[in-house]
């Protein structure tokens, strides 16, 4: 067997293009071949970590997976909640029975109001 060695682990930071403005902190997601990433719009499946930093299109961004993160909360978001992908790179509740389970981004640590930051145990 010939040996392999991953391009990255889990919970590492990864450095992508930015395909528009974006803001350290928002959820982001891929949106075009190449590496590139903007903040989610709705419900997304292709995210892949939380920006690291702010950053202009075009620019390099650091974006930070697994672990812990600290996204914003769009509506209240009580712990022990999963979450998704929402609006302008920020986390909402995920719905049992309405959401695709494919959506969910991890679980909620603590108790939070809209637009506060939220905690959460990300998926890897």
């Amino acid at each position: 067997m010939s040996d392999y060695v991953p391009n990255f682990l889990p919970g590492h930071e990864l450095t992508y293009t930015a395909g528009a403005a974006i803001t350290g902190g928002q959820v982001l997601h891929i949106t075009a071949t190449g590496r590139i990433v903007s903040p989610t719009g709705a419900a997304s499946d292709h995210t892949v970590g939380v920006a690291c930093h702010d950053a202009a299109s075009g620019a390099l961004v650091t974006v930070s997976r697994g672990g812990e993160q600290r996204p914003k909360a769009s509506g209240a978001i009580t712990a022990g909640t999963p979450v998704k992908a929402a609006a302008a790179g920020a986390v909402a509740a995920w719905v049992s029975g309405t959401d695709n389970a494919s959506l969910i981004l991890g679980v909620a640590i603590n108790t939070v109001a809209d637009l506060a930051n939220v905690d959460i145990l990300w998926r890897a």
